[in-house]
C-alpha cells in the first residue's frame, strides 16, 4: 500500500508539473506596424501591451494584466501597410497594422498587388482613420498639387500604404515619378531632410497628432497643403478608401488653419492560418475595460478606437472578418 501511494503521489505529482509546464507556455503573436515616428508604431505597442498577459504575471481582478494568458504580443517597427500585409501573407507575422486601401488592393490583388493577390488577409478591426499630410517647409506655399513637378518630393517609403495611394492620387493630376525627384523615406527621415532644406515637401498618411511632424513644428516650423474641393473629388474618385477630412486648426501649435484632405482608415489584420480561438481571445482583450484604459491614456489616436466603430467601412472593402473576431462581435450583439 505504500508503495502504491508512492506511486500515485509521484503520478499526481508528475500532472501537476505538467499542468504547470502548459500553464506557462508561451504563444509569441508579431504585430507589424510603421516607422517609430509615425501613429502605427505606438499604437501598435498599446495594442500590444493590451492583449498579452505573459505566464507569471499578476491576475487582471488584482491589478495585472487583462490580456490573452500566456500570450506575448509584440510591436514590430516596419515599412507600414504594404510591408505588414505581405508579411502576414507570408506567415512572417501574426498581424499588423494597413491602410484600407492597401488592405482592400492586397487581398483582391489589384494595383501594385496585381497578380499577388494576399488571400489568406482577415480582419480584427477597423481602428481610427489616418489623415492625409502634404507637409511644406515653414512660409512655404504650393498653388495645387500639379505645382508639386520638378520638386524634391518625400513619397513615404517603399511598400507603405501611403505610398500606392499617394502615386494613384498624384496621377491624376499629371505628376508622376518622371516629373519629380521622389525620396523614399518614412515619416522621420522625410521630416528630417524636410528641416534640412533637402525636400521641398513629402506626404505620409497617419492618426494625427503625429511625433514627427509634432517635432518637426515645434523646432523648425512647418505649413500643411490645403486640398481644394477640386483635388479632392479627384483623389477620392481614385482611391475610393480614402475620404474627405479635415485636419483642425490647431492640431500641430503652428498650423492655425483648417487643413483639407483625405483620410483613410487604419485596421488590424490577421492571417486566416491564426486559430479561431486565439483571435476570439485576442479580440475580446482588446475591448475590456482595461484595454479601454491603456488606449485613452496611451495616445490622442487612442481615445477614437472604439469597440462602436470596429466594424465601420468593412461592408466597401469585402475582406472577411476572421472567424475568431466575427464571433466575438456577435457575441456582443456588432453582428445579428
Amino acid at each position: 500500500m505504500k508503495l502504491i501511494g508512492k506511486l500515485a503521489t509521484s503520478a499526481l505529482a508528475c500532472l501537476m508539473l505538467s499542468a504547470a509546464a502548459q500553464a506557462q507556455e508561451m504563444t509569441f503573436f508579431r504585430i507589424g506596424t510603421g516607422s517609430a515616428g509615425g501613429t502605427y508604431f505606438p499604437i501598435g505597442g498599446l495594442i500590444a501591451n493590451a492583449i498579452s498577459n505573459p505566464p507569471g504575471s499578476r491576475p487582471c481582478d488584482e491589478g495585472g494584466s487583462c490580456g490573452v494568458p500566456g500570450l506575448v504580443a509584440v510591436a514590430q517597427s516596419t515599412n507600414a501597410s504594404a510591408h505588414n500585409v505581405t508579411a502576414i501573407q507570408a506567415g512572417q507575422m501574426e498581424a499588423g497594422l494597413t491602410g484600407a486601401a492597401t488592405l482592400y488592393f492586397a487581398y483582391h490583388g489589384e494595383s501594385k498587388f496585381e497578380g499577388n493577390a494576399k488571400e489568406k488577409l482577415r480582419v480584427i478591426a477597423n481602428l481610427f482613420p489616418e489623415d492625409l499630410h502634404l507637409v511644406l517647409p515653414k512660409g512655404a506655399k504650393l498653388d495645387s498639387l500639379k505645382a508639386l513637378e520638378g520638386k524634391r518630393v518625400g513619397i513615404a517609403q517603399a511598400g507603405s500604404g501611403t505610398q500606392i495611394a499617394v502615386e494613384i492620387i498624384l496621377a491624376e493630376q499629371g505628376i508622376t515619378r518622371d516629373n519629380i525627384d521622389e525620396a523614399e523615406l518614412n515619416n522621420s527621415q522625410s521630416a528630417e531632410r524636410l528641416a534640412d532644406g533637402q525636400l521641398d515637401a513629402y506626404f505620409y498618411a497617419a492618426g494625427t497628432p503625429v511625433a514627427a511632424m509634432i517635432q518637426l513644428d515645434n523646432t523648425k516650423g512647418m505649413e500643411l497643403y490645403s486640398f481644394s474641393e477640386e483635388e479632392v473629388v479627384a483623389s477620392n474618385k481614385a482611391v475610393p478608401y480614402y475620404v474627405p477630412s479635415t485636419i483642425p486648426a490647431g492640431t500641430y501649435a503652428g498650423v492655425n488653419y483648417d487643413v483639407n484632405t483625405l483620410a483613410v482608415n487604419g485596421i488590424l489584420a490577421t492571417s486566416s492560418d491564426a486559430s479561431e480561438e486565439l483571435i476570439y481571445e485576442i479580440t475580446k482583450a482588446l475591448w475590456n475595460e482595461n484595454s479601454r484604459k491603456l488606449l485613452d491614456n496611451g495616445h490622442a489616436k487612442g481615445k477614437v478606437i472604439r469597440l462602436e466603430t470596429a466594424l465601420k467601412g468593412l461592408d466597401g472593402l469585402d475582406v472577411p472578418l476572421h472567424p475568431g473576431a466575427e464571433r466575438y462581435y456577435r457575441e456582443v450583439g456588432l453582428i445579428n
